[in-house]
């Protein structure tokens, strides 16, 4: 597979486009998207695990109950979460997009991400539907803009797209995320939307997303908030005209492939460009009693605030990662641990079989101070292995999310 240009618009059969529709006050903040496909798409989504959802998610999940849909809208500035008329709100945009498009109300995936608990208001979707749908395209502009409209506290517009062969036909997957605070794996941890153009059922694609995502949004962690709003969507037109995937098979798992490039792709960027960050951060854990075990491990060292905040000041303080490991809960013979920090700076080697080692502070700081950092956790102990992907915890962090309303 190889990276391509198009964005969510790569794949055949996809439309997209991003306006300002008066959500956000800034006017020069794209607050509305819109992708669509030219025919139905076989649809799947994961949902966020906190108890209390934005309302487009009870609107999106009754929707995609036959495994269908045709567009995805999403909102930004405003979560529609916790007020008494989202799902009358949620509902209703549905209702004039599908008129606007000609297609069914139930075909639409509605997502909104921004503030939690301010009413939203109906109107800025009236006027702003009609405008986003005639100024529908298909080309990496249009993609941009999609991108630019999911967006709140992001610094970065995260988008890829990929081609790939299925068989002896040309594929294609794009995909755009949001997400940069509130974010903890537990599924979904942000909002992500993706295309493909292959022919897969639908039962198969909800297969393939799940394990795309335990693997990639499941293993990602900025500051240990799961927010309220948090979805993944994909829908696959079949325009590829790959023949069709409806079993387990080799083209499955070549489909699999391709939604974990993706979704891992996304999930770095996403550390990445956490809150405040500097530094990408993976915990790469390898050799465990079992891949869960590795799993486990690997959250508990990036969601490590004592170890984020270390990373930050470029100090090789591996006891943290240690403790965080002891307290994982993990199956782990802690005598038998190795630890070593990497970047493109080099490889420094910290701790032996549960034990410090000597080493250099003056090439440990030089190895930290890259902006991307990899921990090598060798448990010593099986052929478990994963990685999580986090950053590292700045004085910005805290300067965001002390004024986010404003």
């Amino acid at each position: 597979m190889k990276e391509i240009i198009g964005g969510v618009c790569a794949p055949k059969g996809f439309y997209a486009n991003g306006i300002h529709a008066g959500i956000r006050q800034n006017k020069s903040k794209i607050d509305l998207s819109l992708i669509v496909s030219t025919v139905k798409a076989t649809a799947a989504a994961v949902y966020t695990t906190n108890l209390v959802k934005g309302a487009p998610i009870y609107v999106t999940r009754a929707n995609l109950n036959n495994g269908i849909a045709q567009a995805m809208l999403c909102n930004s500035g405003n979560a529609n979460t916790c007020n008494a008329d989202g799902i009358e709100i949620a509902t209703e945009t549905c209702e004039i997009l599908a008129k606007e498009l000609k297609i069914q109300p139930e075909d639409v995936i509605v997502a909104s991400t921004g503030v939690i608990g301010l009413p939203l208001s109906i109107e800025p979707f009236k006027t702003g539907i009609p405008e986003i749908v005639k100024g529908l395209g298909n080309d990496l502009n249009h993609a941009d803009l999609a991108c630019q409209g999911i967006m709140t506290t992001d610094t970065k517009k995260k988008e890829i797209a990929i081609e790939f062969m299925l068989g002896n036909k040309v594929c294609h997957m794009g995909a755009i995320t949001k997400g940069s605070g509130m974010i903890h794996p537990q599924m979904a941890t942000m909002l992500c939307f993706i295309t493909t153009d292959v022919a897969i059922s639908a039962n198969l694609l909800q297969d393939a997303l799940k394990e795309s995502v335990s693997d990639s949004f499941n293993m990602l962690s900025v500051d240990g908030d799961t927010s309220t709003n948090d979805m993944v969507s994909i829908m696959a037109n079949g325009l590829a005209e790959n023949e069709k995937i409806t079993e387990k098979n080799y083209y499955y798992a070549e489909f699999v492939d391709a939604l974990k490039y993706v979704t891992i792709y996304l999930a770095k960027a996403m550390a990445k460009d956490g809150e405040g960050a500097s530094k990408l951060i993976v915990a790469h854990v390898a050799h465990a009693k079992t891949i869960e075990d590795a799993k486990i491990v690997a959250k508990s060292v990036i969601c490590s605030s004592l170890l984020k905040a270390a990373m930050f000041g470029s100090d090789a303080n591996w006891g943290r990662v240690l403790c965080a490991i002891g307290y994982s809960k993990a199956n782990v013979d802690v005598l038998k641990v190795d630890v070593a920090f990497k970047s493109n700076a080099g490889l420094v080697p910290v701790c032996k079989d549960g034990a410090g080692i000597p080493f250099s502070e003056e090439i440990a700081k030089k190895v930290l101070s890259e902006d991307e950092i990899t921990i090598e956790i060798d448990l010593n102990d099986g052929e478990g292995e994963s990685s999580a992907f986090g950053c590292d915890l700045t004085y910005d962090y805290v300067k965001i999310n002390g004024d986010y309303r404003s």
